[in-house]
């Protein structure tokens, strides 16, 4: 295959539960295969041999790992997108209609117009640590809102056996809770890297347990991207809002949502605890700074002191904000 065939050879794949429809730019090639791993190990030879510049998929609810996890297994350039930003491509080119073979189109011109940038792929301990915090904010979620059932009940002046339901159920959770934590620290402890990595974080004041494994598990992008990149990656980086003469005001927006959720209770306790974040918050507040907009940027500060820490192996240490 000669240089030029490989620089111009862009792949969509659209993903769903049963099946997977492939765009091949600029021959329009389209075919399906069904999604199992049998016709899939077929898939990525035929792939491979094409030599393909980027391979574009959208985020599928799990549906798009096996295949995902079989490119990056024979090192293809594959990317795995945000859905909005695709849908926004397209609408932004004409093209309205939406079918499987359609997506698998659009996937592929994306890739040749956007040319997103090929990251390493989460590792089988990052897919577990990962499906661990999910877990358990599923199971926060659940214990919280079955508390306020249960104080609601006392208030409704509900059955007794109702509330004594509730309590069984809210005991049940927080057992869970505690055996997903313990998994947590297992899978932390069991790898010397993952070890060491949490270690630093924990050095931060206001990076807890749950922090650190966030980071770790849904970012593992820390430490190997500069200050703007990271920050832009999990969606703290104020963007703009100019046209003409108005100037809007920047806002966060995008990126990855649950980890934006725990860095927001982390600056929280960083803002009581940790003295650079502190003087940053009271300086912002001095200045006029709305709380919640100096919250965000102490948000956005832990963010790049967890990237600085990792990329330098090297635990915190204050310093003037």
């Amino acid at each position: 295959m000669d240089q030029t065939r490989r620089q111009h050879d862009w792949i969509g794949i659209d993903v769903s539960k049963a099946t997977l429809d492939v765009c091949v730019l600029p021959s329009g090639a389209v075919w399906q295969v069904a999604n199992r791993a049998a016709t899939i190990e077929a898939l990525v030879e035929q792939l491979a041999a094409g030599e393909p510049e980027r391979i574009v998929l959208e985020a599928s609810g799990g549906y798009e790992l096996l295949v995902v996890a079989a490119l990056a297994d024979r090192h293809l350039p594959v990317v795995v997108v945000n859905p909005r930003q695709v849908r926004d491509f397209a609408r932004a080119t004409g093209q309205l209609a939406k079918t499987d073979r359609i997506d698998a189109h659009v996937l592929a011109r994306f890739g040749e117009a956007i040319r997103p940038e090929v990251r390493p792929l989460p590792d089988a301990t990052t897919r577990a640590l990962r499906a661990l915090v999910s877990r358990r904010r599923q199971l926060q979620d659940m214990l919280i809102a079955e508390q306020h059932r249960l104080v609601s009940a006392a208030v409704e002046d509900a059955p007794q056996p109702l509330r004594d339901q509730l309590g069984e159920h809210i005991e049940w959770l927080r057992r869970q809770l505690a055996d997903v934590d313990d998994e947590l620290r297992r899978q932390l402890q069991t790898s010397p890297v993952w070890h060491a990595r949490e270690d630093l974080l924990r050095t931060i004041p206001g990076i807890g347990p749950v922090t650190s494994a966030m980071l770790l598990s849904y970012v593992p992008e820390l430490g190997q991207l500069d200050r703007k990149a990271i920050a832009k990656l999990v969606g703290v980086a104020p963007l703009n809002r100019d046209s003409g003469t108005l100037h809007g005001a920047r806002r966060v927006w995008g990126g990855r949502s649950q980890v934006r959720a725990v860095l927001y209770m982390a600056a929280l306790v960083a803002v009581r605890c940790n003295p650079t974040i502190h003087a940053f918050y009271v300086r912002l507040r001095g200045a006029g700074k709305p709380a919640k907009v100096a919250l965000v940027a102490c948000m956005h500060k832990l963010l790049l002191v967890c990237n600085s820490v990792i990329r330098s192996a090297t635990a915190w240490r204050p310093t003037t904000p």
